[in-house]
């Protein structure tokens, strides 16, 4: 966790924590979902970038938690519990799950983006979270940049500006 004026930087495949004054922002939400989960009264937020829907199909010897929505979710609430955050003042801010490639056959093999959103969601429903704001779907990228001091998240999208939420 950072202090005054800082930008924590959040990786694909990663999850980390900020508190206060300050930003914490990830890049390159493709298929990705960018997902922030907020204590208002602590100004504490956390941010998963979500790659895949679900661990349970992975050959990976180690799992990295932060890569897979039905683990990234559950481990960044522990982790902003471990803060001192409590889950029932949690609220969740997304942006992310485009479709990036069209996919000829339907399959779902290539909807990443929409099966990541539906990972996500369901997590969410789970621990009883709120989404208060969301950026879902479309084919472009983005970056997004929380503010905890404020609650604000800016989402910059590919030719298509900056919006607020």
């Amino acid at each position: 966790m950072m202090g005054t004026d800082s930008v924590v930087k959040v990786g694909i495949a990663d999850m980390k924590l900020v508190r206060d004054e300050g930003s914490i922002r990830t890049t390159g939400l493709g298929s990705c979902v960018g997902l922030v989960l907020y204590d208002g009264r602590l100004r504490l937020a956390g941010m998963a970038h979500v790659m895949l829907p679900d661990s349970s199909f992975t050959k990976e010897a180690t799992i990295n938690p932060g890569k897979y929505a039905d683990l990234a979710i559950p481990g960044l609430v522990a982790l902003l519990n471990r803060h001192g955050a409590d889950t029932s003042r949690l609220v969740c801010k997304m942006a992310g799950g485009a479709q990036m490639f069209q996919a000829a056959s339907g399959s779902d093999i290539m909807r990443i983006g929409p099966r990541n959103v539906e990972a996500v969601k369901e997590q969410l429903h789970k621990l009883n979270i709120s989404i208060i704001a969301e950026d879902l779907g479309g084919n472009k990228g983005r970056t997004i940049e929380f503010f905890p001091e404020t609650g604000m998240m800016h989402v910059r999208t590919v030719y298509a500006g900056t919006k607020e939420m």
